[in-house]
């Protein structure tokens, strides 16, 4: 397998974490977003919308988006389970790792970010733009994990919702926001960080960091 990813990016970091907690290893093939490296003609031949990341399995299959890509491992390597077996629970850990995935992340990454550059916008304005994405998503969450029981998002082991969740944490605090309100969330991500599946997936350990 190699996975086509970016240090930074939130939705990479899902699949790093979901790959170390299922104790796989992959080749990582670097595409620097920020110097377009993911519109190349040869990444686009493999994800057609030119975005992190991308899984190339062995017999050159190519799945996309993070949440397809954790699902596929799931599924195909069901040990340790990254969904609850109780359909109720696994319906509501999807929709948490949604709220992140579908409509907090995508508004406030680099594509959506630039748009806002190009329409005329002012730096402070695109960081507000950012910023206000993340907390109305992770107010969300807030309140869609307050009666769980945890230590992590939804019982004693980590789910996709802690895959989405950790990362997008890490955004909301490189655009400025204040995250001390969000109680129960703090507490997952603290427990799920010491696990080093979690430690060795942050940015600041990929060989791409800058």
């Amino acid at each position: 397998m190699q996975l086509h990813g970016y240090f930074r990016s939130a939705a990479a970091y899902r699949v790093r974490i979901a790959l170390n907690l299922k104790g796989l290893t992959a080749k990582h093939a670097f595409r620097h977003l920020r110097k377009g490296e993911q519109r190349a003609p040869d990444y686009l031949a493999l994800n057609p919308q030119g975005l992190v990341p991308s899984l190339e399995l062995d017999d050159g299959s190519v799945i996309t988006q993070s949440l397809g890509i954790i699902e596929w491992l799931d599924e195909t390597f069901p040990e340790p389970p990254l969904l609850p077996a109780d359909r109720l629970q696994r319906a509501r850990v999807r929709a948490f790792a949604q709220v992140i995935a579908c409509d907090t992340h995508p508004v406030q990454n680099l594509k959506v970010l630039n748009r806002l550059r190009t329409l005329g916008l002012s730096e402070d304005a695109v960081t507000d733009w950012a910023a206000a994405a993340n907390r109305e998503g992770l107010t969300a969450c807030e309140q869609l994990i307050a009666r769980e029981p945890g230590p992590y998002c939804f019982g004693p082991t980590p789910t996709l919702a802690d895959l989405c969740l950790v990362p997008q944490l890490g955004n909301a605090r490189r655009f400025g926001v204040d995250l001390s309100r969000f109680v129960r969330l703090l507490k997952a991500e603290a427990v799920a960080k010491v696990l080093p599946e979690f430690a060795d997936a942050a940015p600041e350990h990929q060989p791409d960091a800058e």
